[in-house]
């Protein structure tokens, strides 16, 4: 016969101790209750002349925000990208990815998630969670369920299509549950928006160290709807060791250029074949 396995106890009805009813209820929402969320919190890009765009300083904590490559073959760019956006989070709770299965819902999403892509930027690809889904209702659906789980850090999606009215909905699910959800959307994407920020991502030569050899990622970064913002146009590059963004070297003045590099640099965090 098995011995019996000791519970933990929360409240015991035993002696004229016993603490009432309400109590009770009252220790057990506590235990029950998820970690806190960074509603209402902005998420600071670390870099002056960007966060001076963006209300409160950078991104909204619990918003929607659109990532678009600037051209199909920038979809590389764009999620490496997110990703060093992603790295600057908190460590402790894990990210989820809901992306469509290749094939499916849009033939622009090529290759695999790479986790050594992730680690270049800074990203312990053991923290993601990946929900790979047939249908853009289940990507939809499990977007939505991952806002109100309260577990991650953040939520992370893939989707072709998107109209008005969905995108209101994924906007309020992310302001009431504090998280931010970050959607990686084709090229090109004209559709109105409800997301608090839309950024165009497009590839810019990255730079290299005295031996030659790929040092830090570049991205040409346009902001192109900023809710209570400014739109901008910036070169940035980015240290996956400090998990800092710094304006490319040519452009570290006031005198921005508007223009950049359109050479391409593959950032790793696709896995083609």
């Amino acid at each position: 016969m098995a011995e019996p396995v000791a519970l933990p106890v929360i409240a015991s009805t035993a002696g004229p101790a016993a603490p009432n009813r309400s109590a009770t209820i009252g220790e057990l929402r506590r235990l029950l209750r998820p970690p806190k969320q960074t509603c209402g919190r902005s998420l600071p890009f670390g870099l002056t002349p960007l966060d001076a765009h963006l209300p409160e300083g950078g991104l909204d904590g619990g918003g929607l925000h659109e990532i678009v490559p600037a051209t199909e073959s920038a979809i590389a760019a764009a999620l490496g990208f997110m990703v060093a956006i992603l790295a600057r989070l908190e460590p402790v709770r894990p990210l989820i990815f809901v992306i469509p299965i290749k094939g499916r819902q849009s033939g622009r999403y090529s290759g695999r998630l790479f986790g050594h892509g992730f680690n270049s930027l800074g990203l312990d690809p053991t923290r993601l969670i990946l929900v790979e889904t047939a249908h853009r209702k289940e990507t939809l659906w499990a977007m939505a369920e991952a806002l109100h789980s309260a577990a991650p850090a953040a939520v992370v999606g893939m989707i072709d299509r998107l109209d008005l009215k969905t995108s209101q909905k994924l906007q309020l699910a992310a302001g009431d549950c504090g998280l931010p959800l970050l959607l990686l959307r084709p090229a090109p994407t004209l559709e109105a928006s409800a997301a608090a920020t839309r950024w165009r991502v497009g590839t810019a030569a990255a730079a290299r160290d005295r031996f030659g050899l790929y040092a830090h990622p570049r991205w040409h970064l346009q902001l192109e709807r900023c809710r209570n913002g400014r739109p901008g146009e910036w070169v940035v590059e980015y240290d996956h060791v400090t998990h800092r963004f710094s304006l490319a070297a040519a452009l570290a003045n006031s005198a921005l250029s508007r223009g950049a590099s359109d050479q391409p640099a593959n950032d790793g965090i696709l896995q083609t074949g």
